[in-house]
């Protein structure tokens, strides 16, 4: 079987990077929803968006499987429209969004309920429909825990290994860098090839997380400018 680090590396980075973009609406209206909402149910809802935080990646896998293979509950209807999700890359994007997800929504709740309600009652009193104040008023007073949460996924993402392995399985086409590091691992010449590419998803990692701390001090000079 070989192995391609450089696709490995392509890959990691396109899951990661779509699975940020398709959780970004999702954080920030479950997040808005949980800091600004009272309603019933709403601890139901907290345990099932923030379950996959306290599973084990293979069990969410399991799960996912259960739900999307040809045999789970999905499955024949998914057949039917001639969609397979099981060992494919887009398994891959929907195993690391449901595992960065919750990180994403953990972080746009915080920054959300951090807001002074005044701010925003002051907008609706001007006039503002919700949704202006949503745009206007909260989003930016939000951003830097929205950035941070969108950090956080990316790197989740970026090294996710167990609800992948048992979804995407490890193929060509679905062998991220956790999992080409687990391949090499198991080859008695391959600790140095695995070497490098943890080195190579530490450094991305590093990145985002560098390209988040840039955006929040960017922030808070212009909060401070306009005030």
């Amino acid at each position: 079987m070989s192995l391609d680090a450089g696709r490995a590396i392509a890959l990691s980075l396109q899951v990661a990077a779509w699975c940020t973009a398709v959780s970004l609406p999702l954080a920030i209206a479950l997040g808005w929803w949980l800091a600004r909402r009272e309603f019933r149910g709403k601890s139901v809802v907290s345990a099932l968006v923030f379950a996959p935080m306290v599973l084990p990646p293979v069990v969410t896998g399991m799960l996912l499987l259960s739900l999307l293979g040809t045999r789970g509950l999905l499955g024949p209807w998914l057949a039917a429209l001639g969609i397979e999700i099981p060992f494919t890359a887009a398994a891959a994007i929907i195993a690391a969004l449901v595992v960065g997800l919750p990180l994403f929504v953990m972080s746009t709740r915080a920054a959300f309920a951090a807001i002074d309600p005044a701010y925003e009652e002051l907008a609706a009193s001007l006039g503002d429909a919700p949704w202006r104040v949503l745009w206007r008023v909260s989003l930016p007073l939000a951003l830097p825990g929205i950035a941070g949460g969108a950090a956080l996924t990316f790197a989740r993402a970026l090294g996710e290994f167990g609800a992948t392995i048992v979804l995407a399985g490890n193929t060509d086409e679905t062998r991220t860098i956790a999992i080409a590091i687990y391949t090499l691992l198991d080859r008695p010449d391959g600790r140095g090839d695995a070497a490098a590419l943890a080195w190579a998803s530490i450094a991305i990692s590093v990145l985002a997380l560098g390209g988040y701390e840039l955006l929040v001090r960017w922030q808070r000079r212009r909060l401070e400018l306009t005030r």
